[in-house]
């Protein structure tokens, strides 16, 4: 702190008035909702443009700098920031010092940063560094990557976890621009949600720029030994040397795809759509950061096959970037809508039968999600409350398999054609904005439903739990094979080998999580023999085989030794959490505990965090 106590109590006191009056002080013209999850009161005081300067330092693990932004300011004599485990030097405002305060720490918030403003005050820089806590970043040691030869570094901000690493006003509704010049090792290059360099330079400075203003949480940030390599003139892929060659023959197609997207909801609207492949520890199957997508390594599997999520990731561009929702209680708005677009360029690409698949998986998984939220039925609802709670909790099958749901059932009442018109005006009319449920709803009405008189059951869709008994019926000619194939099996213990020979992965997913639940080990093994699921180079059939093996303890073919290196070397949330709840559900939680130990630190806090819970530590 750099002022005196009693400018600081003088602030508060001038805050709490000021909020007393906000109201009619207001200029902006933009009027911002009542946000749960941010200290932030943009209604007097918001951000619209930072330009970071920071430096990133891997032998102290530590990124400092400064974080300048352009404010407009309702005549407050105050704006807060959120904040999350920073160490908060200085603060300016238009190049004087003045006075800060850091409220109360909040499990899930962090603190507020209250900073003195006057009411022409046009910027304000903050002087900071993060911490051993700092929730966003993962640093990775040499060991940690492909290569083995030097540390990586990776953020990630969804849902609230910007703040950990900037100070910044983290809401989803409010939408800035920026510019950031960052300097990091000289054999190593930076990356970030903006436009990005193609090569390293000598130097080890490089400067961002994002144009289009984006929510806090798409703010990334990517330091490695990495190269990139061009698909087309606006797509393609970055990754370790040793596994550039394979991602971009893996993500081939991304052209194509955005092409695809296109032709059903508008024009690209970020210019560039490229992907980065990290490190195995990064928490999810990927993330949607503007122009430059972050993934998991364990998509890449040779074929193709796992290729849907560049294509989920890509849909983003329009639902969640491009239309952002308002408030994490809206996240439906982001995934559902994106699910729906995701399958939707899966079948103009690889055909109907395949979209079904994919549709149908996620539709099990809902119901999975369902069986599994039986006590909390209001968290199956698409509208949620997350007041008091982390919006990370919201983040599952409801709001993406629910949420298409939802919409494939409104495309088969309406029509295909009347659904994608309605769809591109939707994305068109609120880009690069925000919207919320509300006003979602009052959309569909005035221009679909009740210019076409069509009667829907909307608010039950959203505001209720469960799923609708309407709901469209999801069928798959590949999947029934499947099943006939599996029940044969079950019944005879021979299994038809020929009739499995062109099955696609979407299959033998389908073929192994759908084990009846008296599957015996003798059984386990015969597949195991036959198809050497153990070692299946998939990362997605061998975690449902893991998952079936630890729920059956099936302990063949070494593969409790499998099991374990799995744990130990992928962090992808989804995969991890799915296999230590499968130990807990066969009462195996201290063989479950025994491969944490050993496992917890190569995951990211998002992924440790979940387990943490899960496992009662």
């Amino acid at each position: 702190m750099k002022k005196a106590l009693f400018l600081v109590l003088t602030s508060i006191l001038t805050l709490i008035s000021c909020q007393e009056n906000k109201e009619s002080k207001q200029e902006n013209t933009k009027t911002y909702l009542e946000e749960s999850h941010s200290y932030a009161q943009p209604n007097d005081a918001v951000i619209t443009h930072l330009n970071l300067d920071i430096d990133v330092d891997f032998d102290t693990q530590v990124i400092s700098g400064v974080a300048t932004y352009d404010i407009v300011n309702n005549s407050s004599s105050f704006i807060i920031l959120d904040t999350k485990f920073l160490e908060i030097e200085e603060v300016t405002a238009d190049g004087k010092e003045v006075g800060f305060y850091l409220g109360t720490m909040d499990e899930s918030l962090g603190q507020p940063l209250t900073i003195e403003i006057k009411e022409d005050t046009k910027k304000i820089a903050i002087t900071y560094k993060t911490t051993a806590q700092t929730e966003a970043l993962q640093w990775l040691t040499a060991q940690q990557t492909a290569e083995k030869t030097n540390p990586f570094l990776f953020t990630q901000g969804q849902a609230i976890l910007t703040r950990t690493w900037i100070p910044i006003q983290d809401s989803p509704q409010i939408r800035i621009t920026y510019d950031a010049t960052v300097k990091v090792p000289s054999n190593l290059m930076a990356v970030m949600s903006a436009e990005n360099p193609k090569e390293k330079n000598a130097s080890g400075v490089y400067n961002f720029k994002m144009k289009q203003p984006i929510p806090a949480y798409l703010i990334a940030l990517a330091v490695g030994d990495i190269e990139y390599k061009a698909i087309s003139d606006r797509t393609g892929v970055y990754a370790e040397k040793s596994m550039l060659d394979k991602v971009h023959e893996e993500f081939s197609d991304m052209e194509k795809m955005v092409v695809a997207a296109e032709d059903l909801y508008g024009e690209y609207d970020w210019e560039q759509f490229d992907v980065i492949v990290l490190p195995p520890s990064f928490p999810f199957g990927g993330m949607e950061n503007p122009r430059l997508t972050f993934a998991t390594p364990t998509v890449i599997a040779g074929d193709k096959s796992l290729t849907s999520l560049v294509a989920h990731e890509l849909a983003h561009s329009w639902s969640g970037n491009l239309v952002t929702n308002a408030t994490w209680n809206d996240f439906w708005l982001n995934e559902g809508f994106t699910v729906y677009f995701e399958i939707r360029i899966m079948e103009a690409l690889y055909g109907k039968e395949r979209a079904n698949m994919l549709a149908l998986i996620g539709r099990q998984d809902l119901d999975d999600e369902l069986e599994g939220m039986k006590e909390t039925p209001n968290d199956t609802k698409l509208k949620l409350d997350l007041k008091g709670r982390n919006p990370d909790d919201g983040m599952n099958s409801i709001a993406y398999d629910k949420g298409y749901l939802f919409l494939r059932t409104l495309e088969e009442k309406v029509g295909r054609e009347k659904m994608d018109a309605f769809l591109k005006s939707y994305f068109n009319k609120n880009a690069f904005s925000t919207t919320n449920t509300e006003d979602f709803i009052t959309y569909l009405n005035e221009n679909l439903l009740e210019k076409n008189n069509i009667t829907f059951n909307t608010e039950e869709w959203i505001y209720e739990p469960g799923v609708p008994d309407n709901a469209a019926i999801i069928k798959s000619n590949a999947f029934t094979n499947v099943e006939k194939t599996l029940q044969s099996f079950i019944e005879t213990n021979k299994i038809d080998v020929a009739a499995t020979q062109n099955w696609t992965p979407q299959e033998w997913v389908h073929f192994v999580r759908n084990f009846p639940e008296d599957i015996s080990v003798d059984q386990m093994q015969q597949l195991d023999d036959t198809f050497d699921f153990t070692n299946s180079t998939n990362s997605y059939i061998t975690m449902v085989w893991y998952e079936q093996a630890i729920l059956n303890n099936y302990h063949g073919n070494n593969v409790d030794a499998k099991i374990a290196e799995f744990l130990n070397t992928v962090g992808r949330r989804w995969y991890v959490t799915t296999l230590f709840n499968a130990f807990a559900k066969a009462n195996r939680t201290d063989e479950a505990l025994k491969i944490y130990k050993t496992a917890r630190g190569n995951y990211h806090s998002v992924t440790a965090n979940t387990v943490d819970e899960m496992l009662g530590l």
